[in-house]
């Protein structure tokens, strides 16, 4: 039996393990829960999966929570141990009783608590994108050092990790993730400085949360991934290609030295690299969709329009520069799909606001957790002003469209 701490539990991630780990009581035990500000869902977890400790973002979010559970009549002997705030997600991680930690926190919330789940030696299902990306170098040096495993979550480079499997490292020639291409893909560029939220959320394939659907229509999702792909296999960004597929069926290849091409294929459902993080280096029957063969179908692929979705450019380019760049990166995208949310800037401004704030911030090598965090908050706070600046020029081009 493995015990698990769940980082996110209840976003989709978080969620979706607790349905594999349902359906294998026999096989899994949850030690830890953590969770952001969703008092209703996580209360809801408690009840079903009976977890030892509880995190919450907040001690706000730890009193919703403790209503909610009362509401629920819920005796407090049997409930868990009720924690809050970074810290105790730190310790929730690293326990000694767990084997295995689900890393799936959107954002840099969660960059500690990986990290220290990574140094004291568990194995991580990684699914927060941010953790590499923004810092990869130490992360990676902290795997190597404890002897664990990443075994990665995301569907292109789950399929990228079975992929490998077919071949020795020295074999290979490239990695291509695949891309859906998003709700734009068939947009005109000019088109897309007037798209609004609600249809850069639509997107066409996956429902996830609303940062990482606005980073898949700029692209910058794929170019998150193109990083983490460079971390964790050793590769540089010259060996990664990206190829728009919008059937999202063919979720990696990697192609070998000798010209052969092998390819991870499956139904879009993140139940199987979930299982497939937990079990590896077994595969155990996964209960998601399979394919069927004897169905007609078509599969198409292309590059991808690096004019058009600069973001993807500007990731490939934060890679080569190396040092924080890549930390830098991420924020100033956070801050800038925050403001297009919000209808501070326009979609086509995101990847400006990201593209300058590598202008203003300097690349340093970061040697710590704290300064990766440090660096974190001076490239927020760097976009936050060149979207200011941009909100100003947005409002008044709106004045003018209503005046004309």
């Amino acid at each position: 039996m493995k015990t698990l701490t769940i980082l996110g539990s209840t976003g989709s991630i978080g969620v979706s393990t607790l349905d594999v780990v349902k359906r294998s009581p026999e096989r899994y035990r949850i030690h830890a829960l953590a969770a952001g500000q969703n008092a209703d869902r996580l209360a809801e977890q408690v009840l079903q999966f009976h977890p030892q400790v509880v995190v919450t973002a907040t001690n706000e979010a730890q009193a919703s929570l403790i209503s909610r559970l009362r509401d629920a009549r819920l005796p407090e002997k049997q409930w868990p141990q009720l924690q809050w705030g970074s810290l105790a997600r730190v310790s929730a991680a690293t326990d000694p009783e767990v084997d295995f930690v689900m890393s799936a926190i959107v954002g840099v919330a969660g960059l500690e608590a990986t990290y220290a789940a990574i140094r004291s030696g568990k194995r991580v299902g990684l699914a927060n994108k941010e953790v590499l990306v923004a810092s990869g170098k130490l992360v990676i040096e902290a795997a190597r050092e404890s002897g664990t495993e990443l075994i990665p979550v995301d569907s292109e480079h789950n399929g990228a990790h079975q992929c490998l499997r077919a071949g020795r490292r020295n074999e290979v020639a490239r990695l291509i993730l695949t891309a859906s291409g998003g709700p734009f893909r068939e947009t005109s560029r000019e088109k897309l400085a007037s798209v609004t939220p609600a249809e850069a959320l639509n997107h066409p394939t996956w429902k996830m949360g609303r940062r990482i659907t606005i980073d898949s229509a700029t692209l910058m999702n794929k170019g998150f991934e193109v990083i983490e792909a460079c971390w964790l296999f050793g590769l540089s960004a010259d060996e990664v290609d990206v190829v728009i597929h919008p059937q999202s069926t063919v979720h990696a290849m990697v192609e070998y030295t000798d010209g052969s091409v092998v390819a991870q294929i499956s139904a879009t459902d993140m139940r199987m690299p979930i299982q497939y993080a937990l079990t590896y280096p077994d595969r155990e029957a996964a209960l998601v969709p399979r394919l069927d063969w004897n169905e007609p179908r078509s599969w198409t692929f292309c590059a991808p329009d690096f004019d058009k979705f600069p973001a993807l450019r500007l990731a490939y380019d934060a890679q080569r520069a190396g040092g924080s760049a890549t930390c830098t990166l991420n924020a100033a995208d956070e801050v800038a799909v925050d403001a297009f949310l919000n209808g501070q800037i326009s979609f086509s401004s995101i990847p400006e606001v990201v593209e300058e704030t590598l202008q203003r911030v300097p690349i340093r090598e970061a040697r710590s957790i704290q300064e990766v965090l440090e660096i974190d908050g001076i490239s927020r706070v760097a976009a936050g002003e060149v979207v200011g600046k941009k909100t100003r020029t947005f409002e008044e081009r709106g004045r003018l469209s209503v005046q004309a």
